[in-house]
This record gives structure tokens, C-alpha cells and sequence, in this order.
């Protein structure tokens, strides 16, 4: 506090028509100190979000409330871009740099949980749950782009900075339309966070996937009476369930192909004239998963050919792997180090090893590691797919993970949603906004910043590149969770 008191009473001394600038020091002081002293607001706004649980495409109420709270903040906000309702880009200041900060907000069906819950305890059973912790993503990056806003207009810097609410990231590949719609065409950077149960920034990468609903016609007859009449869908689906699974020996190891039967009929004893398959393949490499995509196509017409029913494909989401920018993953590992972790209450400690319990196996975090951050570790591939994959193909890119979860609770889980409707949650998600408003205030003071990381993407992608989708000029996928 003195030092910016110190600062603050050195500019007020600068002649009329001079120029004086705070330190890098006083700049972080700054941005930490605005954050924390909103973090209630913030902490309320994820927890609305929390409550909302709205699903890809669906998520009306999330997005509007940050378009409400950005609005207030001074941001001019476009809503309904890319042919999505809840899509929106929110601008603030002008000229170049371009600096985009990215948010999500949808929720994941049948994760519904009471928050800080160590027991399985729906709020409203089979409903949706924030399990991937999309209620903190949104909102904290929020948190980071007011404060850039704030510093923006405090330090005379030029440039733009934008907020991008990206729907539908889990399966409908929100941010892909939005590229698509060429809103990334002029961004320099783009920086985002994800919730995780660790803080790190680390320069890896993802798997691709491509996802599909399969629907089989065929004829219905009673299946009793005159099963010679009938064609049944379901056999068809059967059929391309039982191809698929024998390909899988032969595809790569790290390829991963998983499905599930949407409709398979309505009754026993009618043959099902209707039966439908909800498909996701992943792989490493989008190059090579093409190629298994194929085949996986290949078996469905098979399948049809050979149970005398006709099959349409409906391909509802697409993305790439993460092109990674070390430099700009180096970047925001240093400023993450500068904020550093968090400890836990005596309750919040207590909810952490109860929570723990219940895991089907020992996780190898331990408790105390959100107190630190992870080392920075180069070149691994995680598990999981993402849209903000494409913009990466795009645009230079960088991404956090923040301890948003107890230590060895993975996402997509109850005991991830019972964390991102609590206080754990909440403080992992301030840790992610300091650390994302560092970086992007780096971005915006040194132009060498954005000139280094723009050369090693153009390394990366490589001179040859043309970005393509298989989601082509089809529109998005709005009812895909309905």
C-alpha cells in the first residue's frame, strides 16, 4: 500500500504536459489489488452461474449476466454473434495491440451436487452441474479483463482489449463457429485459464476429436408376429457399435473412441424403425484422426448395408489439438509464480479430505499442493479436448490451470461440481485472474512480447498450413443437448 501511495503522490507532482509511468511493480500491485477488492462480487457472480447450471447453447442467463457485468464495466458488447444466442465479444479500448481474453460458462448434464458437499447429494437429481468448473472460467476471466480495463485507462497504454463468450466448449464446439465467423481474424494474443486441481502453465497440448450422432430408419413390424417386416435400426446400430469396437486394435494407442445409444427403440416387442448412436473419436493429432473418422463412417454405412436400413450422420463437434506457444506458456508461468497458490480453513481442509475419501482410487496429489505451483513441464498431451484448440490454430495462444479442485479430484465429476459452487473453488479462481491480467498487461507493455510468440506459432503451424473444419458451413449444433 505505500508504495502505490508513493507512486500515485510522484504522478500527481509531474508538470502539466509530462509523463510519468508506474513501475512493472506498481503495475502488478495494482491489478492484484483491484481484483482483490471485487473478489466478493466476483465470487457471487460464479456462484449465480453455479446455481444457472445451463448447458451448451442453453446458457441465457450465465451469458447474460457477464454481458451485464461487462457492460457495467465500461466494455461495448456484441451479443448473438457466430448464429449462437449466448455467443458474445465484449470490447473496451482501441488501436493495436489486439489482446483477447476468452470465458466460457456451460454446464455439464447430470452433475448436479450441493456445493462443499462431501456426500453424493444432488440439487436437483439428474440435473445439470457445473463439473468442469465453466461458472469460474467465465467469471474469472471476467475479473482479469476488468482489471486490464482498469489499467488500460489508468496508464494511457493503446490497444484493444476484447472478452470472448465462447458457449457450448463441452462437445459443441463454440469457439470453432466463432473463428469460423472470423471473429479471432485480427486478435494478436489470446489468453484463458481452466479449472484443475493444480496451478500450473504449462506449454502442452490436447486431443482432437470429432463427435457425430449416427441415426438409423428402418421398418417397424411387430416382433413377434411378423419380424420378416421388419428392419430394425437398432440391429444397425448394434452392427456399427460391434465394427467400431473391432477397430479398435487397430488404430494408434493413444486414439480414444467412445460412444453411447441415444434411442434404441420404444418398445420390446416392436422392431425399432429408429435407433440413434452418439459417437466422440480423439487423437493426438487431428491429421491422423481424420483418417480414423473415416472408418468409423465407414462402418456405420456398412452397418445399414447390411441390416437394410439407411443411416444420416450429423456431425456435432469438431476441434483441434492445442497448437502450444512456450513462449507465451513462459510468460504466464512467471506471472503465475508472482501470485502463487492459496491455502485452505480449517473447514476447507477438513471438506478436502472427506471429499477424497470418496475417489474409486488413492489420487497421487497431495493436499497442500494448491499452495504452490507446478513446475513448468514442456511437451505432454493431456487427456481431454477443447475449442479454444482451433483458436490456437488461429491465433497464438496461452492457457492456465488453476486449484479450483480438492487435490486429486478430477473434473467431470460430482466432487468437482461440490467444489466449484464453494470457497475452494472461489479462491483457485481469483489465483487464475491475477495471473491471466499479468499476462495480458505484459502483452499489451512490450511489443516484443506478442513479436516472439507470433514467430514460434508461425513456426509451428508451419508455412504449408490451411485451417480447415469438418464442421464445414453447417450451423451450430444448438439443440445438441436437448
Amino acid at each position: 500500500m505505500r508504495r502505490l501511495s508513493i507512486a500515485v503522490v510522484l504522478l500527481a507532482l509531474v508538470p502539466s504536459g509530462g509523463a510519468a509511468r508506474l513501475s512493472a511493480a506498481d503495475d502488478a500491485a495494482a491489478l492484484i489489488q483491484g481484483i482483490d477488492a471485487k473478489r466478493t462480487r466476483y465470487a457471487d457472480v460464479a456462484k449465480q452461474i453455479w446455481g444457472f447450471a445451463e448447458v451448451g447453447y442453453q446458457e441465457q442467463k450465465s451469458s447474460a449476466l457477464l454481458q451485464q457485468q461487462l457492460r457495467a464495466a465500461g466494455f461495448n458488447v456484441r451479443a448473438g454473434v457466430a448464429d449462437i444466442p449466448t455467443a458474445f465479444v465484449a470490447t473496451v479500448g482501441s488501436g493495436k495491440p489486439i489482446v483477447a481474453i476468452v470465458g466460457e460458462f456451460d454446464a455439464l448434464p447430470g452433475l448436479s451436487q450441493e456445493a462443499g458437499s462431501a456426500e453424493r447429494k444432488p440439487v436437483v437429481r439428474d440435473a445439470p452441474g457445473h463439473g468442469c468448473g465453466h461458472n469460474l472460467l467465465g467469471t474469472g476471466a471476467l475479473a482479469a479483463a476488468v482489471a486490464v480495463k482498469d489499467w488500460l485507462q489508468s496508464s494511457g497504454h493503446a490497444g484493444t482489449l476484447r472478452y470472448y463468450g465462447t458457449p457450448a466448449e463441452e462437445g459443441g464446439s463454440g469457439k470453432v463457429y466463432m473463428v469460423r465467423a472470423g471473429l479471432f481474424k485480427d486478435v494478436d494474443a489470446v489468453v484463458s485459464w481452466h479449472p484443475g486441481d493444480r496451478n500450473a502453465a504449462d506449454p502442452s497440448s490436447t486431443l482432437a476429436n470429432i463427435s457425430a450422432k449416427f441415426r438409423f430408419h428402418g421398418l417397424a413390424a411387430h416382433a413377434a408376429a411378423a419380424p420378416e417386416k421388419g428392419r430394425s435400426a437398432l440391429d444397425a446400430v448394434e452392427a456399427m457399435d460391434n465394427m467400431v469396437n473391432m477397430l479398435r486394435e487397430h488404430v494408434p494407442q493413444e486414439t480414444r473412441i467412445h460412444y453411447i445409444i441415444t434411442r434404441g427403440g420404444a418398445a420390446p416387442n416392436i422392431v425399432p424403425d429408429f435407433a440413434e448412436a452418439f459417437y466422440y473419436a480423439r487423437q493426438p493429432d487431428m491429421r491422423i484422426l481424420d483418417g480414423i473418422w473415416d472408418r468409423i463412417v465407414n462402418a456405420a454405412k456398412g452397418a445399414a448395408l447390411g441390416t437394410g436400413t439407411t443411416m444420416d450422420m450429423e456431425v456435432i463437434g469438431a476441434v483441434y489439438n492445442v497448437l502450444p506457444n512456450e513462449y507465451l506458456s513462459g510468460l504466464m508461468h512467471r506471472n503465475l509464480e508472482k501470485v502463487g497458490g492459496f491455502s485452505y480453513t480449517p473447514e476447507e481442509q477438513a471438506f478436502a479430505e472427506e471429499i477424497r475419501k470418496t475417489l474409486a482410487e488413492p489420487p497421487t496429489a497431495v493436499l497442500g499442493s494448491q499452495q504452490t505451483v507446478q513446475p513448468e513441464r514442456r511437451g505432454e498431451v493431456g487427456s481431454a479436448s477443447t475449442d479454444l484448440a482451433d483458436v490456437s490454430w488461429n491465433v497464438p495462444t496461452v492457457s492456465m490451470t488453476a486449484a479450483t479442485f480438492v487435490p486429486g479430484v478430477p473434473a467431470h465429476s460430482w466432487q468437482a461440481t461440490a467444489c466449484t459452487g464453494g470457497t475452494i473453488g472461489m479462491k483457485g479462481m481469483i489465483v487464475a485472474a491475477k495471473s491471466m491480467a499479468l499476462t495480458t498487461v505484459d502483452l499489451f507493455s512490450d511489443p516484443a512480447n506478442i513479436q516472439k510468440a507470433k514467430a514460434e506459432f508461425e513456426r509451428r503451424r508451419g508455412a504449408d498450413f490451411v485451417y480447415k473444419t469438418r464442421l464445414a458451413d453447417r450451423k451450430p449444433a444448438l439443440d445438441y443437448r436437448k
